[in-house]
């Protein structure tokens, strides 16, 4: 990122920042909890990160209908799709704002691929920040559209991973001098050491609907071989809303027929038991190893993968790009997708190789700090500061 100017018409800031000046208003627009999706947990911890880099001022405007608003204090104001007095208002209420950060997902915005969300931001008075979770390598020609509209109307773009910043300049059309990389933040456990419990527990977690690939891991754990320990297989989580009001609890009892299939009754279990961070933390820790056999390769963001490796835990995940520029260093192990040969040769070092656990644990826990939710906002909030001091320099001169 060599400039942080904007190059389109300035934004006049609800409140000029002052060099002395050390406090900023932060707007977020996103989904956000109860609402059960990755952007709402990413947007929460967000907000808890904003506190610890001493940001005070901070409201939520929530996306979505009347039953996901939300009661905490941090909400300000909702975004209803398919409302244009919801639209204007929403604009209103973020302008009240020093910085806005925007959680950019097709699927959360109203109108076809979310192109609602352009009508809040092209009434937007203040530095714009908008964090992409989604950079399609195939878009249509309408998400292509979206997209590098929506990047045009803010100031700066944030990609999560430096494969993803190369994916959107190799098939956007988008300024580079606007693209900034923030790595996904996690919430950082104390130490643990890897875990010594036998038979090794692996461990999958996150909302469960089809693309997820458990079945593969359960078709992997079926090739092991007699020579080696029995291993443990844990699905933490429950249905993806979306999933359930769609298809019920259809994937789930597949997974389960296909356990059964397999005589693996005693080794894989399923807990849809809601968790707090706290209780996910705890379960990560007496994990072995964490497997994300996602089906999709164009995923270039995972807050799973990134709470596996700040827990110090290894990998075992699909080449998809997020795990690719992450776990190559020695912090996991990648195979392809739709591959139960290969994960069970991988699950097979897991179970057999403790010296590499110890070395992919040593090496996943290295990976942490950068990770930190705190330090992750305080980049947010010095790049919108950042924002802010060139609007007001535009704005004197």
């Amino acid at each position: 990122m060599s400039t942080l100017t904007p190059t389109r018409p300035t934004r006049l800031p609800s409140r000029m920042l002052h060099p002395a000046q050390k406090q900023v208003s932060v707007g977020i627009l996103s989904t956000y909890p109860p609402t059960a999706c990755g952007l709402a947990t990413f947007s929460a911890a967000l907000v808890n990160g904003l506190y610890q880099a001493g940001v005070t001022d901070i409201g939520v405007v929530s996306v979505g209908d009347d039953d996901a608003l939300s009661d905490s204090p941090n909400v300000v104001g909702q975004l209803i799709p398919r409302d244009a007095l919801s639209i204007s208002r929403v604009a209103q209420l973020l302008n009240r704002y020093d910085i806005v950060i925007i959680q950019h997902e097709y699927g959360i915005y109203g109108g076809e691929d979310g192109d609602e969300v352009l009508e809040v931001m092209r009434r937007l008075r203040t530095p714009v920040i908008v964090t992409l979770h989604t950079v399609p390598l195939q878009p249509t020609a309408h998400q292509k559209h979206i997209l590098e509209a929506v990047i045009g109307e803010a100031d700066i773009a944030v990609t999560m991973t430096a494969i993803a910043r190369q994916r959107l300049l190799a098939v956007y059309s988008v300024d580079p001098s606007r693209v900034a990389i923030i790595p996904h933040g996690a919430t950082i456990p104390l130490p643990v050491a890897p875990t010594s419990g036998h038979p090794p527990l692996l461990l999958t977690w996150g909302l469960l609907g089809p693309g997820k690939g458990i079945e593969w891991v359960i078709d992997a754990l079926a090739l092991l071989g007699d020579d080696v320990p029995t291993v443990n297989y844990l699905v933490a989580g429950q249905t993806h809303p979306k999933v359930k009001e769609q298809h019920g609890e259809q994937y789930r009892r597949f997974l389960q027929d296909k356990v059964r299939r397999h005589g693996l009754e005693d080794r894989v279990q399923f807990d849809s038991t809601y968790r707090t961070v706290d209780s996910l933390l705890d379960l990560i820790a007496r994990s072995t190893c964490v497997v994300l056999p996602y089906e999709s390769i164009d995923q270039i963001t995972s807050g799973v993968l990134v709470d596996a490796v700040a827990a110090g835990r290894p990998v075992v995940a699909t080449a998809f790009p997020h795990a690719v520029e992450l776990l190559s260093g020695g912090a996991g192990m990648l195979v392809p997708p739709r591959n139960p040969e290969s994960l069970s040769k991988a699950i097979r070092k897991v179970a057999t190789e403790p010296a590499l656990v110890q070395s992919m644990t040593q090496r996943a826990a290295s990976l942490a700090p950068m990770h930190n939710w705190a330090t992750v906002a305080s980049t947010y909030r010095t790049v919108g500061e950042s924002l802010l001091r060139a609007s007001s320099l535009e704005v004197r001169s």
